[in-house]
């Protein structure tokens, strides 16, 4: 989703990816516990970055999932016009919008030696609660990845990613986004993420 899904980054952990999808419904799922998740799937689609675009993709949708509110993501990113948006159109961008968070991962996470790190520290906005990550390059400064969860029944899941603790990612695509729903509305809206999603996969993934 997400200028950190956008940044060729690396993660390294010691996780089975397959080992931690079987856990998922027994994670006490707090507000840290999605971005634990996130970011050993992430290890996973890195340590098989040699394996079918497919294969990966398909492993780490069901944690992206997890992890992030996408249709509160995408309604935010929309905003008035949301509503304006036929029911079948909005469904079709909202499985173009998560194929193309996905593979946006999956492109820009398949090499290299950094981490993920979780710091101590939670900020409260309002209601929701910013968790505070870091990714690790095996050389070189490390990048600030702040998650904003909100909670939605018992779980807590992702409904913004702010960039060195401040850059709202939702804020950088609602820019992006309005502008091709100004040009041609909805379907110029899917037609681009769908683009972006064949570019991404090497034509692997159909939204």
């Amino acid at each position: 989703m997400m200028s950190v899904v956008g940044r060729r980054s690396s993660v390294a952990g010691r996780a089975a990816f397959g080992l931690v999808v079987a856990l998922l419904p027994a994670v006490a799922w707090g507000q840290s516990a999605p971005i634990e998740a996130l970011n050993a799937g992430l290890a996973a689609t890195e340590k098989n970055g040699s394996t079918p675009f497919q294969q990966r993709y398909d492993a780490l949708a069901p944690v992206v999932d997890k992890a992030f509110n996408l249709q509160q993501i995408l309604k935010t990113i929309v905003g008035l016009k949301w509503s304006s948006i036929p029911a079948d159109q909005q469904g079709k961008l909202l499985a173009a919008f998560r194929a193309f968070t996905v593979s946006s991962y999956v492109s820009n996470f398949s090499g290299g030696d950094a981490t993920f790190r979780i710091l101590p520290e939670t900020r409260t906005v309002g209601s929701d609660k910013i968790v505070e990550t870091e990714i690790v390059p095996k050389d070189g400064d490390p990048t600030r990845i702040d998650y904003v969860m909100r909670q939605s029944g018992a779980d807590w899941q992702v409904v913004d990613v702010l960039e060195q603790g401040t850059i709202s990612q939702t804020a950088v695509q609602r820019s992006d986004f309005r502008s091709l729903l100004q040009d041609g509305g909805a379907p110029k809206l899917i037609e681009s993420l769908t683009q972006k999603v064949d570019t991404l996969s090497g034509g692997a993934i159909k939204p």
